[in-house]
């Protein structure tokens, strides 16, 4: 790993929901943050979550604890990528790309001294994870891919675009719940009202008397340019360099990013992987499950003792 650039780390005090927060300088000085459960001398195999393009390190707050206190304890981090969370806001939104996410990563691993974890990607987590594996496949131990694919379906994008930076601040959580209702339960028509106010606390923070976006609202140039008529390039090549490793998707059966003949050619191309389809979700299903995170559990622990490929 001493390939990677070094970076300062800076370690806050623990958070609500049980993690500890670090801070860690990115190559051009931003402050990224991590959230992280465990420690670095568990005996299990890291695992490093990585949420999705507007979303922040609490969508993984119980896998995380689930994760750290298993059988086999293990150090657990989740990363709000830059523009996310509690990391910095970019003052320039044109690197908001996965490129320089990925770099941010690397770094974010290298401080850690993280040199071979289980991935779990939510959405743009998991481009980034299987960006990771194309560059750097020694760091991958296995990786959960979490309703996303090498190929993304354009009218799942177009939705995305259509919200990403747009919302209006509500007034209180309730009201936000309800603005997530309104948006998503097409997608999610059997959420609870807890899990619908669970998702608005979330998605804002409050912020000088106001609710605001746990996320830059410039982060909507990332897809401006996006027309549903020239869909995203594919990562097929991307999505084959996990083939060393185990590789779990979780595809919700209502997904509109994900598709189920993707997954099709994905098990084709990846004879070992394993898939769980999340019925009455969309794009992302929730991870506050536990017979879900019973089952990432035990594909995590399936991941010890791989060999490196």
């Amino acid at each position: 790993m001493n390939k990677f650039l070094f970076s300062s780390v800076e370690t806050a005090g623990p958070l609500p929901h049980a993690g500890r927060s670090i801070f860690v300088a990115a190559p051009d000085g931003l402050r990224l943050h991590v959230c992280e459960h465990g420690v670095a001398s568990c005996p299990g195999t890291p695992v490093v979550c990585l949420p999705g393009l507007t979303r922040t390190t609490a969508d993984f707050d119980d896998l995380a604890r689930a994760l750290a206190v298993g059988e086999l304890t293990r150090r657990v981090i989740a990363l709000d990528s830059r523009g996310r969370g509690q990391s910095a806001n970019d003052p320039d939104p044109k690197n908001y790309t996965p490129a320089v996410e990925l770099l941010d990563l690397l770094t974010v691993l290298n401080a850690l001294n993280i040199s071979r974890a289980v991935f779990v990607g939510s959405s743009r987590g998991g481009i980034l994870a299987m960006l990771l594996a194309a560059s750097h496949p020694e760091i991958i131990a296995g990786t959960v891919l979490h309703d996303i694919g090498p190929a993304i379906e354009p009218a799942g994008v177009a939705r995305i675009k259509s919200y990403v930076g747009k919302l209006r601040e509500p007034s209180n959580l309730n009201e936000g719940a309800d603005m997530l209702r309104e948006l998503f339960a097409a997608q999610f028509p059997k959420l609870t009202a807890a899990q619908w106010f669970a998702a608005a606390e979330r998605t804002w923070k409050k912020e000088a008397g106001k609710l605001v976006q746990t996320y830059d609202p410039a982060l909507a140039t990332t897809l401006a340019d996006f027309n549903i008529e020239h869909p995203l390039p594919p990562l097929w090549n991307e999505f084959d360099a996990l083939a060393g490793a185990p590789v779990l998707v979780i595809r919700g059966a209502n997904s509109d990013i994900l598709s189920a003949a993707t997954v099709r050619e994905m098990r084709a191309r990846h004879p070992g992987l394993q898939v769980i389809e999340v019925a009455d979700q969309g794009h992302v299903p929730f991870l506050d499950n536990a017979d879900l995170i019973q089952r990432i559990g035990d594909f995590v622990t399936s991941c010890e003792g791989k060999p490196t490929p």
